[in-house]
């Protein structure tokens, strides 16, 4: 039986994923180098490296500390001038869905960012609590933010669904014991997601399969 939902954040519920994208490639260019769509798939959706190894010779750990502040003001500041728009139909899903089933978002995502997101948007009502990058000591691909997200339900894996958009989320849900509904985008529409529960490139796909189980 479905008891609760373990939403990401980033490409899930809101349009977010191209321009964190931007944000890291406008950074390394000065650096000499070019971070392509592939490079960001392979390096933050598929791993949780970044693009830091490249430039490891080159800089200290302190050194990359600071670029890593410079790319988050940086990102803030576009965040909180562009219009950030929720996935298309995700304010249906979320209304039909949320008085039947429990449900909570475990993101990546730095706590300042999702406030700057989400400020202007409606769709936190929906959720009983937000779990973000400074809420767990080992990001995803662990299992760890997902573990602590059926923790804060009070549910088993087998009672929880977790709706994700990239490799790593997909491989932390999996981790965790959680079968995961994979919601595609731009940037990862050609990978094929071996090991999801289901792969789908529309939330009203996502809505349909949640019906199914409800």
């Amino acid at each position: 039986m479905l008891r609760a939902i373990l939403w990401d954040n980033d490409g899930v519920l809101v349009d977010t994923e191209q321009l964190f994208y931007e944000a890291n490639r406008e950074l390394f260019q000065p650096l000499g180098l070019e971070l392509s769509a592939q490079h960001f798939f392979d390096w933050y959706l598929a791993d949780n490296c970044g693009a830091w190894h490249l430039l490891e010779p080159r800089l200290s750990e302190a050194q990359a500390e600071e670029l890593r502040s410079v790319r988050n003001r940086r990102y803030a500041a576009r965040l909180a001038s562009e219009h950030i728009p929720a996935i298309d139909g995700v304010t249906e899903t979320l209304a039909a869905l949320s008085p039947r089933v429990r449900m909570g978002v475990v993101t990546s995502s730095n706590a300042d960012h999702f406030e700057i997101i989400h400020h202007r948007l409606d769709l936190l009502p929906h959720f009983e609590f937000v779990l973000t990058h400074e809420s767990y000591t080992h990001s995803k691909p662990s299992p760890e933010p997902y573990l602590l997200g059926l923790q804060r339900m009070g549910v088993g894996a087998d009672e929880a669904l977790v709706i994700e958009d990239s490799p790593r989320g997909l491989q932390a849900a999996t981790a965790a014991g959680i079968r995961c509904i994979v919601l595609r985008n731009a940037l990862t529409r050609h990978y094929d997601f071996p090991g999801a529960w289901r792969v789908v490139d529309t939330m009203a796909q996502v809505q349909a399969e949640v019906e199914a189980l409800l």
